[in-house]
């Protein structure tokens, strides 16, 4: 009864399709967790403090549960808080959880490259040959333990060098451990003031620092609107690039005079797959992949244990009674001797202070973001495949139901009643699961042994007149606020 043009036919059916998707979409939202109600376009972003992200979200979790959805801008996450809720998801569900979301600022830089953020086969093929190097290299071998107490030599003569006056040690602390990331990845060592490891730690600290700002935050959310202001993620891109740019020249230098009977190296090691041109080596064993994982990892390697050393060495400064315990035992286990990891197991006290610098320093308020890897049914709720999954770490090393007191530094969290070690389910500063830290045996022994040997040369205190200040600095990590030093000699 009624004609209608070709136009206006076309034009129905397009705002049926559109009405229908936004119908379907509603039906599936319909079964996630519930979450504060979003606006269009901007979501709930108004309820997120952007500099510390993780207070909103622990907030949020007091009116929603332990899990629940946020509307970032476009996009939705589900925020995961306390123990019980990760480790029902990510060790409980381990293979649903497993797979990364589309981070597009750093899918921009790394694509579906290295270990971190890279999912499918792609990602169980460089886990595979990460974790089975480093174990080979490094983790758990008598080898990489003198390494680290060589290295730890050098920097208590950095230390000894100042006399006593006051000093910024976060260089150096960094400069110590990448050296000993280096020497896995590399085979080499460089000095502390070397220009070419200064200009990659300032890569590493620089991106850590801007990924946490609201710039950087706001790229992820708005990505098209962001890509092409000024701003905090243009600087992290060409930082990447730089760190890029260094790891591929490597590898490139290598290849030339690399001998695959005498491999020393996580880099020689990768260039020899390459080598062996088989139809799984072809396809992930290539210089796109070596280039973002040797990055990944001297960048998660380096920023993570320096800063909880830097923590250690502050929270010593804080709390001069614990320090002086630490020393304590110190002596009566080691007396002169050089620490061994062998000696942790005749130290609980020590230990347990390594372990409540790790739970109260808290420097990854969150683990990297994670997606379910096909659709699930979680405590009742839909999540389809390719939700993002944000496990809330910071909310887990301050769980009350774990920790008597979480918002102190308490090492008895890691003692029991006749002062022995005991473990904490709940302390997972590495994160849990199948994605979990791929250099955490390596990085625990670095923390007991540089803090051991530290502590056993040097009395750590403020410089005269200085407060100390426990609140953390902006970023995407916790870190200390920057301070200086005084390393008294004990010996």
């Amino acid at each position: 009864m009624f004609s209608m043009d070709p136009v206006t036919i076309l034009v129905s059916i397009v705002v049926v399709l559109f009405l229908a998707t936004i119908y379907q979409k509603a039906q599936k939202d319909k079964n996630l967790p519930p979450g504060p109600r979003p606006f269009p376009l901007i979501g709930s972003i108004h309820l997120i403090d952007l500099k510390r992200p993780h207070k909103s979200f622990i907030e949020l979790s007091k009116q929603y549960g332990p899990v629940y959805t946020i509307h970032l801008g476009m996009s939705k996450m589900v925020i995961l808080c306390g123990y019980d809720a990760l480790k029902e998801a990510l060790i409980n569900h381990a293979d649903e959880f497993a797979d990364r979301p589309r981070t597009p600022l750093l899918y921009k830089l790394q694509k579906n490259h290295g270990i971190v953020y890279s999912n499918g086969e792609n990602w169980k093929a460089m886990r595979r040959f990460t974790l089975s190097t480093l174990r080979d290299y490094g983790m758990g071998k008598k080898g990489i333990e003198d390494k680290i107490n060589e290295e730890a030599e050098c920097l208590v003569q950095t230390f000894r060098s100042y006399g006593g006056k006051p000093f910024d040690h976060q260089t150096i602390l960094s400069a110590a451990v990448a050296n000993i990331i280096v020497s896995v990845l590399l085979n080499r060592r460089c000095e502390y003031d070397d220009p070419t490891l200064l200009s990659l730690m300032k890569c590493v600290t620089e991106c850590m620092r801007l990924l946490g700002t609201p710039m950087a935050r706001l790229y992820n959310m708005f990505p098209t609107l962001i890509d092409p202001l000024p701003g905090a993620h243009n600087n992290i891109v060409a930082y990447i690039k730089q760190l890029h740019n260094f790891m591929r020249e490597t590898l490139t230098k290598r290849r030339k005079d690399l001998d695959v009977n005498n491999q020393r190296s996580l880099l020689d090691a990768f260039l020899a797959k390459q080598q062996e041109r088989k139809p799984e080596t072809i396809l992930y064993y290539h210089d796109d992949n070596l280039t973002v994982l040797l990055a990944q990892l001297f960048g998660g390697a380096v920023e993570t244990t320096s800063t909880t050393l830097r923590w250690s060495i502050l929270i010593m400064i804080k709390y001069p009674e614990i320090q002086q315990k630490v020393q304590k035992e110190i002596e009566n286990v080691i007396g002169t001797a050089q620490p061994k990891m062998e000696h942790r197991k005749q130290m609980p006290y020590t230990h347990a202070v390594v372990c409540e610098v790790q739970r109260f320093g808290n420097i990854s308020t969150a683990t990297p973001p994670h997606a379910t890897a096909c659709d699930i049914t979680f405590r009742g709720y839909f999540l389809p495949k390719g939700t993002t999954i944000l496990p809330l770490l910071f909310s887990v090393l301050k769980d009350k139901a774990y920790f008597a007191k979480p918002d102190e530094f308490y090492p008895e969290h890691f003692l029991d009643a006749d002062g022995n070690f005991k473990k904490n389910e709940a302390f997972i500063p590495f994160s849990a699961g199948k994605r979990s830290c791929a250099g955490e045996s390596l990085a625990k022994m670095e923390l007991f042994l540089l803090f051991t040997i530290l502590l056993k040369n040097f009395t750590l205190q403020a410089p005269p007149g200085t407060v100390v200040d426990l609140t953390p600095a902006l970023g995407s990590i916790n870190a200390p606020l920057p301070h200086e030093i005084c390393a008294i000699p004990r010996n």
